[in-house]
């Protein structure tokens, strides 16, 4: 039965999403910042329909009557409110937009419409249409004779009503992948053209044998959601083929919704609906551009002033240029991205690949960049005669095709490829290196809270722990070798492993916690909270008192502060320049306390059916160092909204304690890398003055 204390997950999606979207309203964010903002919630949003409504659709179609375990809702109960809750999203994104480009134009950058356009630049574009653009476009037709194509996802297409005679046709313009986003205009500035706007203005002469009723820009968005064990494939066929084969599925499910860069007349959206059968509610008007990814390669030297100041990750304090092996020996060592680089990790890897005493190199591998040093080095460990094993998740969603290529490069080099389990994602972080050192073998151990992604590192907040201990290094071995045999119920006395032990083990800490009152203390940084079972302990233990911090960037379906029922609880989201991606556990307080890094958000999926590490914090600095990340974080009132007892979500404002927790790391970062501890020292006291103070 649903709780009071419950939200739906979809819903509370669309409020992060929503606070994606404030960013971009923020005028305290440079303007160009502020329309990758607007990107990346056209993108949330994008993935959101293929993946979650895809998901519902689903599910309608399977059992229409089942019930969502939080707020009992039926799949087409909450397909009625995701749609509802769409349009106005939409709405105050048009709007945001609008604003965000008249005080761009103000700053000397113009997305200009067709209309705009000079005679010389009008003959610029002219003549760029017809060499480079005419050329390569396919016009179609749809009539008796021609069947309606099939319009890929995400895809811009032109579309058009078509009259001859009497006789009402559609044509369709496909918009090339080849062709790019913009057309600049030489000159001063930064003056460009979107690509649609150009063949938009062209469709008369594509379709010149007829008269054109009507005509926008559309994209329809489909449904992506593929469970690989859904599909009819040979049971012998390797796993690499069955997800090219899945991909190419992907490309071709059935529409959810459609956008359109324009109002048309009701016979035309009748048209398109009754094609791709579609619903009017699936159908979404939008002002803005329908893709706005060129957000992130306008900027020229001349538009540095509207991008946020310049940033590289530093050296972590205490990390020399002396061999990695031999410092880890002395001490465990946190890498905090992406205020601090990921180098010392790839130095590390690197060492290892060219280290006579290396036996070995393991790792689990979810996402990678498109441009990777890890690769390179894995390739040379194997090349160089060491055992490098690497298991590969495939199944990694949107980026299967780029796991796909690595998989064959590593496996050219001589690597062995793993690609895991069919019922069971591996996106646990986990890296083994076994040395032989005199006559005795030893681990060093890397475990991180994200994916060995040497771009997100830069732009995502995570924390990645690389130790000698030695217990953890025979129990991450352990971990290896059941992962190569296949088996999912080993036992661990340190690790925590999902889908066995993890779940069980944070609901017992819990629970230890809800025994001490209101001594008790909770403090988790996580991205998403949706598991039913954890969301229930931690009311329990609020009822009982425990003070229970949250810190959850995205979903959280756990109302925190109703009386009686969650009042010890607060949910604060911090939405800010890097994305919040760390998972940091902490139960309890002062000699009892017990710390956990972990590759795991408090999701079903991640608690059950995923194969995943939380990895516990032994070395006094190194809690420190987290304890201050997380203290920075509570104190945030800047970029942080905390979570109201209905699910909203509130900014917490304070003139007297501006704190902007992301800044404050970076400025700390800084000021160890130039070894200055008093400044560092100086810059988190202050902040937990302040946060003191405002508490």
């Amino acid at each position: 039965m649903p709780a009071e204390y419950m939200q739906n997950r979809e819903l509370s999606w669309l409020k992060f999403n929503e606070r994606v979207l404030a960013e971009a309203a923020d005028e305290s964010v440079p303007l160009l910042e502020r329309l990758k903002f607007l990107s990346i919630f056209t993108s949330n949003l994008d993935e959101f329909f293929m993946i979650r409504v895809g998901s519902l659709f689903d599910l309608k179609s399977v059992n229409a009557e089942a019930l969502d375990s939080k707020t009992g809702m039926t799949p087409e109960e909450q397909l009625d409110k995701l749609y509802a809750s769409v349009h106005p999203l939409i709405e105050k994104r048009d709007t945001v937009y609008f604003t965000v480009e008249q005080k761009l134009r103000r700053a000397g950058v113009y997305n200009l419409s067709i209309a705009e356009l000079s005679i010389e630049e009008y003959r610029f574009i002219r003549k760029y249409y017809e060499q480079e653009a005419a050329p390569i476009l396919s016009p179609q037709i749809v009539d008796s004779h021609h069947p309606f194509p099939h319009l890929q996802s995400k895809v811009l297409h032109i579309g058009a009503m078509l009259r001859e005679g009497e006789k009402t046709l559609f044509g369709v313009i496909p918009i090339p992948a080849s062709l790019p986003d913009i057309v600049r205009i030489p000159g001063k500035g930064l003056r460009y053209v979107r690509i649609e706007d150009i063949i938009l203005d062209n469709v008369e002469s594509l379709f010149s044998m007829y008269r054109i009723a009507e005509k926008t820009i559309l994209c329809i968005t489909r449904n992506a959601d593929i469970n690989p064990d859904d599909e009819a494939f040979d049971v012998n066929q390797d796993f690499r083929e069955k997800m090219q084969r899945l991909l190419y599925e992907r490309r071709r499910l059935a529409a959810v919704r459609l956008e359109l860069n324009s109002p048309v007349t009701a016979e035309f959206s009748r048209y398109l609906c009754e094609t791709l059968e579609l619903s009017a509610e699936q159908v979404f008007v939008s002002r803005a551009p329908l893709k706005l990814s060129y957000a992130f390669n306008l900027a020229g030297d001349e538009q540095k002033n509207l991008l946020y100041k310049p940033f590289t990750p530093c050296r972590t304090a205490g990390v020399s240029n002396d061999p990695l092996f031999k410092q880890l020996a002395k001490r465990d060592i946190l890498l905090s991205y992406p205020f601090e680089s990921m180098a010392p990790f790839l130095r590390l890897i690197k060492e290892a690949a060219n280290d006579k005493n290396v036996i070995s190199i393991k790792i689990t591998i979810y996402r990678l960049a498109r441009k990777t040093k890890l690769v390179d080095y894995l390739c040379r460990a194997a090349e160089n005669g060491k055992d490098v094993t690497v298991f590969i998740e495939l199944r990694a969603r949107f980026d299967e095709q780029n796991n796909i290529d690595w998989s064959e490069r590593l496996e050219d080099a001589g690597c062995r490829i793993i690609y895991g389990f069919e019922e069971y994602k591996i996106h646990s972080k986990v890296c083994l290196i076994t040395r032989k050192e005199k006559s005795s073998i030893r681990y060093y151990t890397q475990i991180g809270t994200g994916n060995y992604n040497e771009r997100t590192a830069e732009q995502y907040t995570d924390v990645s722990l690389m130790t000698a201990n030695q217990e953890l290094g025979r129990e991450a071995n352990e971990f290896f070798r059941n992962m190569a045999l296949g088996n999912l119920a080993g036992e661990y006395t340190h690790l925590l492993v999902s889908p066995v032990s993890l779940k069980k083990t944070v609901l017992r800490l819990i629970d230890e916690e809800t025994a001490k009152g209101d001594a008790g203390r909770i403090l988790v940084k996580i991205n998403s909270l949706t598991d039913v079972d954890i969301i229930e302990h931690l009311q329990k233990a609020s009822a009982a008192g425990v003070q229970v911090n949250l810190i959850i960037r995205g979903i959280c379906c756990l109302l925190p502060g109703i009386p009686g029922v969650t009042e010890n609880i607060t949910v604060r989201s911090i939405v800010g320049r890097f994305l919040e991606h760390s998972r940091i556990y902490v139960f309890g307080a002062g000699d009892s306390e017990r710390m956990y890094i972990a590759s795991a958000d408090f999701m079903t999926r991640n608690t059950e059916r995923r194969v995943e590490v939380a990895c516990p914090v032994y070395s006094t600095a190194v809690k420190e160092k987290l304890r201050g990340i997380l203290e920075t974080n509570l104190a945030d009132t800047v970029k942080a909204r905390l979570m109201m007892p209905d699910g909203s979500y509130v900014r917490i404002l304070s003139a007297d304690s501006a704190v902007d927790s992301q800044q404050v790391l970076l400025e700390a970062a800084e000021a160890a890398e130039q070894d200055i501890p008093e400044q560092v020292e100086g810059f988190l006291r202050s902040v937990l003055q302040r946060f003191a103070a405002w508490r």
